[in-house]
């Protein structure tokens, strides 16, 4: 067997490859072992429908410290989105149509006194349990919230299907304390977090990024990779994949929380960590484009939290089509290779809609993230999330689903690792003779 390495990364997104490039900065030596063809993870940026188009994860914003830093680093600029000027939304069983601000002035007071408190329990966003008083509150869920508001009923249908949209998923059991980490994070301005969640793209896309990330550092990439389990030894660990093993003194895996448990640790991890990954998280939603008849204006449109899809977007403009995205609360009910029945769901939204083709990714049922972006159940903060950083002997786990600060984002992901990376060059320098 050949010598170990230092570290064994298992998962090429952000968080593995911030991971890579910190550690062989240190002189460590690291592989990175990735399922997939390709790397960045939850975020693909792929060439659909003549445009080169964000499948998963993709937008950035200033407010976000850790992945600002990066462009900054790389010379990456970014891209606004479009500025909107008409909206469409279906609340108190009606369709209504309107300006852009009409729509958000419908939706700022209630969103004001939902998030009022975001910095009163959650003062510092990269300490998020340093009120203690959070915790009283882990068990309310985003929908719970809202009704205790009592908004008005076009009011209520909004909210709910923002922040169905926000959370990607049903709201019944997502973690109210995650929405105010959110506006914490953004100073405490829900109009700035909302511009955080959907506004500035990366110049060139997601991928610019994550290849300028592993350009930086030395790690040997292995694509193609599927780790099926990891043993703890008194040396370090012994790591498999199909047919073959590896040894290293750490590993650090970087997989969706819901998909940790797909792999086999051995010893096993703890029951706290356990439990956390089989309940997995709220953002189990769709992504889909839509590419539709005739030269739209910039709009923005929300339906139901229930329906398959809820909100709408106008994105890209060509002189005889409009690029649309869409999102749904639900993977399992959208496909997105069926255009027929997109149409349907989207003339609930916007009745004289003509879609053209769409195309998407089913990250639900993608069996390497089973999950979009992390969005949090209720209890997962004061439960699960400082079980999760702990290390367990030689292994550690990193990635937005782990994050103290902007969860569900890039940000997160790189934040997590820089903080693990540091975490196992301690330990390593520690117990080198």
């Amino acid at each position: 067997m050949p010598n170990p390495l230092d570290v064994i990364i298992i998962g090429a997104g952000f968080a593995g490859l911030t991971a890579a490039r910190e550690l062989t900065h240190k002189g460590y030596s690291v592989e990175i072992l990735e399922a997939r063809d390709r790397i960045a993870g939850r975020t693909w940026v792929d060439n659909r429908m003549g445009r080169n188009l964000e499948l998963g994860g993709t937008w950035v914003h200033w407010v976000q410290p850790h992945v600002w830093a990066e462009l900054t680093r790389y010379g990456i600029g970014i891209v606004a989105g479009p500025e909107f000027t008409s909206a469409y939304w279906y609340a108190d069983g009606a369709h209504h149509r309107g300006t852009a601000d009409e729509l958000m002035e419908l939706l700022d007071g209630p969103n004001r006194r939902f998030l009022e408190k975001s910095r009163e329990y959650i003062p510092l966003p990269y300490q998020p349990l340093s009120n203690p008083e959070v915790k009283g509150i882990d068990q309310l869920s985003v929908a719970e919230k809202i009704d205790a508001l009592g908004l008005d009923p076009q009011a209520r249908d909004l909210m709910r299907s923002f922040w169905s949209l926000n959370f990607n998923g049903h709201i019944d059991q997502a973690a109210f304390t995650q929405a105010l980490r959110w506006c914490s994070a953004a100073s405490g301005s829900w109009p700035l977090m909302f511009e955080a969640c959907a506004t500035y793209k990366v110049d060139g896309g997601t991928v610019t990024l994550a290849d300028a990330i592993l350009a930086d550092g030395a790690a040997v990439l292995s694509l193609n990779t599927t780790v099926r389990s990891v043993e703890s030894t008194a040396a370090g660990v012994v790591v498999t994949t199909d047919g073959n093993t590896r040894t290293a003194k750490a590993v650090l895996a970087t997989l969706p929380l819901t998909t940790l448990g797909s792999l086999e640790f051995t010893p096993p991890l703890s029951p706290a960590k356990q439990s956390a990954a089989a309940r997995g998280q709220a953002g189990r939603g769709a992504k889909l484009w839509v590419k539709v008849k005739g030269k739209m204006e910039r709009f923005v449109g929300f339906g139901l939290a229930e329906w398959p899809i809820n909100f709408v977007q106008s994105e890209y403009f060509d002189e005889d089509s409009t690029t649309l995205v869409a999102f749904g609360p639900d993977g399992t009910h959208v496909d997105v290779t069926d255009a027929a029945a997109a149409q349907e769901m989207l003339r609930r939204i916007i009745p004289d809609v003509q879609v053209l083709e769409i195309t998407g990714h089913s990250w639900v049922q993608d069996e390497y993230s089973q999950s979009t972006w992390p969005m949090h159940y209720t209890g997962y903060l004061s439960e699960s999330l400082e079980e999760m950083q702990r290390p367990e002997g030689h292994i550690y786990l990193a990635g937005s689903d782990y994050a103290n600060g902007w969860g569900g984002f890039i940000d997160g992901a790189i934040e997590s690792a820089l903080t693990v990376s540091t975490r196992i060059d301690a330990d390593l320098t520690a117990t080198t003779p």
